[in-house]
């Protein structure tokens, strides 16, 4: 690769929000382009009149800018091979048909839905693979004008050539050969006049100038017909990488419990858009260094060489993984504006920063520093199952102990400590825990020190007070 030759693309069909699928191809192709200096193209295939929405486009716009993916050619930016939305390039697909019907590698297919079933269903019979059978391919040049007078509104077909072997080399997958005895004749305009996928895409690849194209392993079929296509036109191929799909835990499809998500819900639930690079730039794709890399180093470290072929399995407790990282390196007037309106109702701007240095190791989520700020700063606590049974366990005495402590040294975690120790003859977890649990309602959280400290005197006391009498 050169670094003036490399161009990529992103081309999503509007019809539905942004899913973890369709972000990680458009992260790999970003990214490809981003590590060999060239260009990265967004196109809108919205040739689906009945689901493609404008609003469906307005928000892969924004998502892709939130999670950084910013595209050097397409909409709102503009470049030299526009329109960069399909809907708007009929004009150009016009054309570019008429050559292949005047070439004779097209015809019109005046065959309904019921008869290519039927045909299917024949040839099935016959233990023969359903392959359109060239009916209408055969039909005379007075036979197809008589079919066009009755109304009748046919699809364009693409002549394969036969005994052909289509080979190309895929970026992932290696070698691959296809015979186009087994392709059969395709349609590439429907009968409504909009294109059919496999045409509009080739050539609109071809016309852009993309080089590379990564997209799943769903599309790999797709490829012979679609180098063929480019081959009757004359127009380039740019080189395919086909990804292996992104799977449950079961190996099966990805449902919405096991994280098919759409971009818009996991940035509602809080995550950052950093943890979902880190996460999806290794889902299929291995890096040397196992560890937090920035977008640079995330492109500098990408090659289709290190994408492998098995299924990528997704995994949530990786994708935590990484939105720990995030968090954790989050600067403070980011972290604070993404904690939300109810963590900045109870703490104040001058408590802010005690607060996060609190709090930070112990939330994933602005959910999570919510509930610090209730268990912190709550007029009463009620606290969890095992917090509660943590209390029973340590008795009343325990805490009328941890009062007086407290009334002695305040806030000064250590003499407090040695002072309690010296009281109860406890030590380690059974002298942290029940005072954590007093305090917070929990046995595990933030730092025991800088809990009491960013705590008000009164409230510690009143906790205590509480624990006395749950003891």
């Amino acid at each position: 690769m050169t670094t003036k030759t490399v161009k990529t693309r992103f081309a999503p069909s509007p019809t539905g929000y942004l899913h973890l699928g369709n972000v990680r191809t458009a992260l790999f192709n970003a990214l490809l382009a981003r590590r060999w200096g060239g260009l990265f193209l967004l196109r809108i295939e919205d040739t689906d009149r009945e689901r493609s929405r404008p609003e469906y486009v307005e928000a892969l716009l924004e998502d892709l800018r939130w999670l950084g993916l910013e595209w050097q050619e397409g909409p709102e930016v503009g470049g030299a091979h526009g329109p960069y939305a399909q809907s708007e390039r009929a004009a150009i697909y016009a054309d570019y048909y008429q050559r292949l019907e005047s070439a004779g590698q097209a015809y019109p297919c005046f065959c309904t839905p019921a008869e290519l079933a039927l045909s299917r269903k024949a040839q099935r019979a016959a233990s023969r693979p359903p392959r359109y059978a060239r009916t209408c391919a055969r039909l005379s040049e007075a036979q197809r004008s008589e079919r066009l007078e009755r109304g009748l509104q046919p699809t364009l077909r693409f002549r394969v050539p036969l005994q052909r072997t289509v080979e190309f080399a895929d970026r992932v997958r290696g070698p691959q050969r296809f015979a186009s005895d087994d392709i059969g004749d395709f349609v590439i305009r429907r009968a409504d006049g909009t294109p059919q996928f496999f045409f509009a895409n080739a050539v609109d690849d071809a016309l852009m100038g993309i080089t590379h194209v990564l997209r799943g392993e769903d599309h790999l079929a797709n490829t012979s017909r679609q180098l063929l296509l480019l081959e009757a036109l004359g127009l380039p191929a740019p080189e395919y990488g086909h990804l292996a799909l992104i799977v449950g835990a079961d190996g099966g499809p990805l449902s919405k419990r096991e994280g098919d998500l759409s971009l818009r819900e996991l940035r509602a639930a809080g995550y950052l858009p950093e943890a979902l690079l880190n996460y999806l730039a290794r889902l299929g794709h291995v890096y040397e260094r196992d560890e937090w890399l920035e977008p640079a180093e995330l492109a500098a470290g990408f090659s289709p060489d290190h994408l492998g072929r098995a299924p990528a399995r997704y995994d949530e407790a990786q994708l935590l993984h990484w939105q720990s990282e995030a968090v954790r390196r989050m600067d403070l007037d980011r972290l604070w504006d993404w904690m939300g309106a109810v963590v900045h109702e109870h703490v104040s701007p001058e408590g802010r920063d005690d607060f996060i240095a609190t709090v930070r190791p112990n939330i994933r989520f602005p959910a999570d520093a919510a509930f610090w700020v209730e268990r912190l700063f709550g007029a009463e606590l009620t606290p969890s199952e095992e917090g509660r049974a943590v209390i029973a366990a340590a008795g009343s005495v325990f805490f009328v102990h941890a009062l007086a402590a407290y009334a002695q040294h305040g806030a000064a975690l250590q003499p407090l400590v040695e002072d309690l120790k010296r009281r109860t003859g406890l030590k380690g977890k059974h002298l942290f825990m029940p005072l954590r649990a007093a305090l917070t309602g929990e046995t595990h959280g933030p730092e025991l020190a800088r809990v009491i400290d960013l705590m008000a005197p009164e409230r510690v006391r009143h906790r205590l007070r509480a624990a006395v009498q749950a003891g």
